[in-house]
């Protein structure tokens, strides 16, 4: 959509105000009373956060609320907790120790439970699994696991014992496991025998044993036996996770923690095609997620909650591990494909365990939408009442139809900003209680100063176009890149003075309402997944015969973007099915079947500037509206964009 169109949808969005009777059913009461804390939390935000605070267990008081500003700050300081008392032992000491944590179910059907006592106790347990392999408070664990119940306890035991963990999709290609570990450096990696997806299976340990040669910080890997294939388990350095399990003690006593000390390690693709470790607080993040999450989702003791997202993802770690357990509700995990064996699967799973707060990407709903209301009639999908979003933009058609369809108009629908470097999402609603706008990502939420500025940092006014920025900190906000400083403060801070620069683009409207329509840099964002442009196409040149290439992304019904990979052969190479299959698997291999290319364009040539860039703007002009607007005399060769025009014109002929 271009700027006219998304001016055009702004212009024609209306508020959705939200009944009434809902507001008063919720923990605060009214609109209005939640309007007031917002209100207290940009003009005080030392009183709010010091409030939000005391609602958390902690072993120490802090000394100071708020110290510093961006991009080098600190809360809580010097007061000491310990997240994992607060996702789990709060609860059994206040008497929910049988409430029902945690739904698992698998794509075969297989389902386990677990009460806060029963997870308690196996966090402890493997908690002191890991003791045993030598980590301490600050190490590094690695979990490299699709949705199994055993991912969200490893997140927990690294909570429990003050580990720093890094979370890796299992979709990933081997370099791409390889390219996170060898710089994260972890002691212990946690990996599975093997998952399935639509039915087939897919071997994780055997990507492990490629790649944990070159990791020399590896103490020991921790194999669930997920699927009870045969895998090679190597002596003295493979472990399966149930017989470290066996003899092992339920009680492990949670370290101390300051709250400002690293927790989470999350890798996000960078322009550069090398992957950012960004930094986050465990304790601050654990915070942060409860109170958003709480309103976010309008928690009560008795919700279910599915988070539809990968445990690979941060999205997961936000909403179904920190946002739930924080506020003491119960959690499903799925391990498998949202339409498989039956177009319904999505909707089952709803039904099956009463789920009425849901939380999913734009790019799932899209799906959903697609396959028509015949799956949706055949289930009683009453029981929900809220669905949140987060990833990409959202567009009204599909709000429209997930209000009134899927939800029979008797839902809040919550579609958020936020990034794997702001942790949770600092632009949202809150359920009931704010109004809702079919395709913005909401208001700035508790806490947060966002803004939409131009290249000199000076707000733009409302309906313009500009570089969204964050102008003052909260807890959850990244700390620092893991072992690389200077990159984090070139990344975030040197964009706009005082600032953490987003590289989103955004319009802020007339109500308050953000709307941010994509990426200032090079990076593409497919079903919610930010995926490095230059990673790509670093996969393509690898390709023999590959002279130069250019990857932009494309909008998609369903995920939202889709690469598209333009490609200029070398002389004496010449156009063929083998070598375009040749390219799409190498991206694939080298990155994951997530940054499969929609297209493979051909071309003789590319618009480059005189110094030799590539002008990957332009090709997105054309493929996307069919010409170029802007001036293109700064190009080396001006023809250049007539010949890429003919060629996508041939193209979608074809």
């Amino acid at each position: 959509m271009d700027l006219n169109g998304m001016l055009q949808v702004i212009s024609n969005s209306k508020l959705v105000y939200p009944e009434e009777t809902k507001a008063k059913a919720t923990s605060i009461g009214s609109s209005k009373a939640f309007m007031d804390l917002l209100e207290k939390s940009k003009q005080d935000p030392e009183s709010f956060w010091n409030d939000v605070a005391k609602e958390l267990v902690w072993y120490e008081p802090w000394s100071e609320t708020i110290s510093g500003k961006l991009p080098d700050f600190r809360f809580f300081v010097n007061g000491i907790s310990n997240p994992c008392v607060n996702l789990l032992d709060r609860h059994v000491a206040n008497g929910a120790g049988n409430r029902c944590a945690i739904i698992w179910e698998g794509e075969n059907g297989d389902s386990n439970f677990y009460t806060y006592n029963m997870l308690l106790a196996e966090v402890n347990r493997f908690a002191n699994v890991l003791k045993d392999f030598g980590v301490k408070k600050g190490d590094g664990v690695a979990i490299f696991l699709p949705n199994l119940a055993e991912a969200f306890i490893a997140v927990l035991a690294c909570f429990r014992i003050g580990a720093v963990y890094n979370a890796i999709f299992s979709g990933f290609s081997e370099k791409s496991l390889h390219d996170r570990l060898i710089q994260f450096e972890p002691k212990v990696l946690v990996t599975a025998d093997a998952t399935q997806r639509r039915g087939k299976l897919i071997e994780l340990k055997a990507k492990v044993d490629n790649v944990v040669p070159d990791i020399p910080s590896l103490n020991g890997v921790i194999v669930v036996d997920r699927m009870h294939t045969d895998v090679a388990m190597q002596e003295n350095r493979d472990y399966y996770w149930h017989e470290l399990r066996e003899n092992t003690s339920a009680i492990c006593e949670p370290e101390r923690l300051e709250a400002n000390e690293p927790g989470i390690v999350f890798y996000t693709s960078g322009t550069t095609g090398k992957p950012k470790g960004v930094v986050h607080s465990g304790m601050a993040f654990v915070l942060q997620n409860y109170i958003y999450s709480k309103y976010h989702m309008d928690h009560h003791d008795d919700d279910v909650l599915w988070c539809s997202a990968d445990i690979g993802w941060l999205t997961m770690h936000i909403w179904g591990i920190a946002g739930a357990l924080a506020n003491g509700v119960t959690t499903v995990i799925y391990e498998g494909a949202p339409d498989y064996p039956t177009k319904g699967r999505f909707y089952e799973m709803i039904e099956k365990y009463r789920v009425n707060k849901l939380f999913t990407a734009p790019t799932a709903l899209r799906m959903l939408k697609s396959l028509g209301e015949e799956e949706l009639n055949k289930h009683d999908l009453s029981s929900l009442d809220v669905i949140s979003l987060v990833g990409e933009p959202f567009d009204p058609e599909t709000w429209h139809w997930t209000h009134d369809v899927l939800g029979k108009k008797q839902i809040c629908i919550n579609n958020t900003w936020g990034q794997t470097e702001t942790a949770g999402t600092p632009l949202a609603g809150a359920a009931w209680l704010t109004p809702m706008k079919p395709g913005s990502a909401g208001m700035e939420f508790l806490g947060a100063d966002v803004d939409v500025v131009d290249e000199a940092g000076n707000s733009v006014p409302p309906n313009i176009l500009g570089n969204l920025v964050i102008r003052t900190p909260f807890p959850m906000l990244c700390r620092t890149l893991w072992k690389e400083p200077e990159r984090f403060y070139n990344s975030y801070y040197s964009q706009v003075d005082g600032c953490y620069f987003a590289s989103d683009l955004a319009i802020k409207d007339e109500d308050g309402y953000f709307w941010v329509v994509g990426r200032s840099d090079d990076a593409i964002n497919v079903a919610g997944h930010r995926l490095s442009t230059m990673e790509m196409e670093s996969c393509v040149l690898k390709v023999k015969g590959v002279s130069e290439t250019a990857v932009i992304g494309v909008p998609d019904p369903i995920k939202g973007e889709v690469p598209l990979i333009f490609v200029r052969l070398a002389e004496g190479y010449h156009v063929s099915e083998n070598l375009e299959n040749t390219i799409r698997n190498s991206v694939i291999t080298q990155i994951g079947k997530i940054a499969q290319p929609g297209e493979i364009i051909f071309v003789d040539t590319l618009p480059k500037t005189v110094s030799g860039k590539i002008m990957r703007r332009l090709l997105k002009e054309i493929v996307t509206s069919g010409t170029v607007a802007g001036d293109v005399t700064g190009l080396e060769d001006p023809t250049t964009v007539e010949h890429i025009k003919a060629v996508v014109g041939k193209q979608e002929q074809v």
